[in-house]
């Protein structure tokens, strides 16, 4: 059996994927209706329409390469229906590099594991 840690980072993984092959439109599932996402300059994205949207801006920049999120922990709440994943996350771009740290809040929804919100900090 799965343990929701091991979902959480498995879904991570994929986003991953997902992001260094610019499928923008594939990311939709890995997002609850209402996410919120802070990036690295402080910005806000609500809703996933934007979230979308904005990953296929990115993606339609050239120098655009990936962003890489690297899961450090996972902590499941007391009744197993959200979690908290921090680690690391490294944006590259031909010539260029930026990194920091992030926090996501993951939702159950339906049996699967949703971003319900993210905070990304460019520490580089």
């Amino acid at each position: 059996m799965t343990t929701p840690e091991d979902a959480i980072r498995a879904r991570r993984r994929l986003t991953n994927k997902l992001i260094a092959a610019h499928e923008a439109a594939r990311l939709r599932p890995f997002f609850t209706a209402d996410v919120k996402v802070i990036v690295g300059d402080g910005s806000l994205i609500l809703g996933v329409d934007a979230v979308i949207e904005a990953f296929a801006g990115q993606f339609a920049e050239p120098a655009f390469i990936d962003y890489l999120r690297e899961t450090e922990r996972v902590e499941i709440d007391a009744a197993g229906g959200r979690a908290a994943e921090a680690g690391r996350w490294t944006g590259r771009w031909r010539g260029a590099e930026m990194t920091g740290v992030y926090l996501a809040v993951w939702r159950k929804v339906t049996g699967q594991w949703a971003i319900e919100s993210e905070l990304y900090v460019t520490l580089s």
